[in-house]
């Protein structure tokens, strides 16, 4: 009776549009009243929740993305991208890829980049001849990316959660990124052979020695962030810090497309953000402290390998089950609530943590840009001035790419494990 209370307010409350964090706090409020239990428990689970260190370098990392972004740092990678691949056919649907890749180094997060690159790529992609729901649809997609190479929010909540290694989540992304990177490549390039799109002249060496030079300081962002954190020189909250410090010298003074009087709204646009996130994440943990006081972990783990033990077919279960709630519930939520419950059960038949984690992380991407609630889908639309249906059909072909690429992620763990096992011994 009461869980039932629990998950019908929880589900009530996604209906009625109320914001995921808000869904979590009401859904635990509705319980803990039915149960008799003191609402005192709702801010002493909050805040054993936000009360982790790790946690500490989500504001600085949003804080650096909305800084380099607000630098003109997004042109300046279209650019790079257009030189590099817009000379072959289907060149700017190609340039859209390769900038979401380079952008992912940067933001972190899905949505961002699909509003970033998708207010510049999109009506540019129209106006040369491509068709808008492809526009949208390769967009929206190629997003999916960026929470996957580093630096990732959602691998920062993964090792908040479960004590692994930021570093280590870090480096499982990288391979599984760029392959997701240069699959979806491959469909544009396809697509684009099929419908005749058109390519730009190229546009020699030099145009893409300039385009490189454009945005070499945003690429050698990430592997500061990346090689500072692997190689021990500061950990994940300093480098945090040290990437918002990075993002404001460049933008001031090297790109100079950040002026003073941008940045206490930039200030507060992340504030707004990061706190959003870290609400998030208490409201989630009462969440999860009710689900696990009423035992349901247990009975997942027990209807899961009740089904069968077998590994490979225990991966395909929990992809099943991950790809449906990422299409209606937001990443972060998601991993709040999923991830406790199932990484016993990876554990149990024998699956390495970050393999786990990593293809739970791309699962969730992936139902980003999935039809009929995917949020990417609905940020790209709206840039397109295009319908949800049209939209939808047109990011099948890249769905289908992207769940084999998740296919091979999840029943090959060297992709995930040869980097961190590189430099982590």
């Amino acid at each position: 009776m009461l869980i039932a209370a629990l998950f019908a307010s929880f589900a009530l409350c996604l209906i009625l549009g109320f914001p995921v964090a808000l869904s979590l706090g009401v859904s635990s409020a509705v319980y803990i009243l039915l149960a008799d239990l003191p609402l005192v428990v709702i801010p002493q689970k909050m805040y054993a929740g936000m009360d982790v260190f790790v946690l500490l370098c989500i504001p600085g990392f949003i804080l650096a993305g909305n800084l380099m972004g607000g630098g003109g740092i997004t042109d300046r990678i279209i650019r790079f991208s257009n030189a590099l691949v817009g000379h072959i056919r289907g060149g700017l649907g190609l340039a859209n890829v390769t900038g979401s890749m380079i952008f992912a180094g940067i933001s972190g997060t899905a949505v961002a980049d699909t509003a970033s690159i998708g207010a510049v790529m999109i009506p540019g992609m129209k106006k040369s001849g491509y068709d808008a729901p492809f526009a949208a649809a390769i967009t929206a997609a190629s997003s999916t990316v960026g929470p996957i190479i580093p630096p990732s929010l959602p691998m920062i909540i993964v090792g908040s959660l479960t004590g692994l290694s930021v570093g280590r989540m870090f480096l499982a992304g990288a391979i599984p990124g760029l392959l997701l990177g240069v699959a979806m490549m491959i469909t544009c390039y396809i697509l684009a052979v099929r419908r005749n799109y058109p390519r730009e002249p190229w546009k020699g060496m030099g145009a893409v020695a300039r385009g490189a030079v454009d945005a070499f300081w945003a690429i050698l962002m990430t592997f500061i962030i990346l090689f500072g954190i692997v190689g021990g020189v500061f950990t994940p909250t300093e480098a945090a810090i040290i990437s918002s410090m990075y993002a404001l010298v460049v933008g001031l003074f090297i790109y100079r497309g950040l002026s003073l009087k941008r940045i206490p709204r930039i200030l507060i646009d992340s504030a707004v953000s990061a706190a959003s996130i870290i609400l998030l994440v208490g409201f989630a943990n009462v969440f999860g402290w009710i689900l696990t006081s009423e035992r349901i972990p247990q009975t997942i783990a027990a209807a899961l390998l009740g089904i069968s033990e077998n590994k490979y077919v225990v991966i395909l279960l929990m992809n099943v089950l991950l790809l449906i709630v990422g299409t209606f519930m937001e990443t972060i939520a998601a991993l709040l609530i999923l991830l406790p419950p199932l990484l016993p059960i990876a554990l149990h038949v024998g699956i390495d943590p970050i393999h786990f984690a990593t293809f739970a992380v791309l699962n969730l991407m992936i139902g980003l840009s999935t039809p009929p609630v995917g949020v990417c889908l609905f940020v790209a639309a709206n840039i397109g001035k295009i319908s949800l249906a049209e939209i939808s059909a047109a990011v099948v072909p890249f769905l289908i790419c992207n769940l084999l690429i998740l296919g091979f992620v999840s029943y090959i763990p060297f992709l995930s494990l040869w980097l961190p096992s590189l430099f982590y011994q």
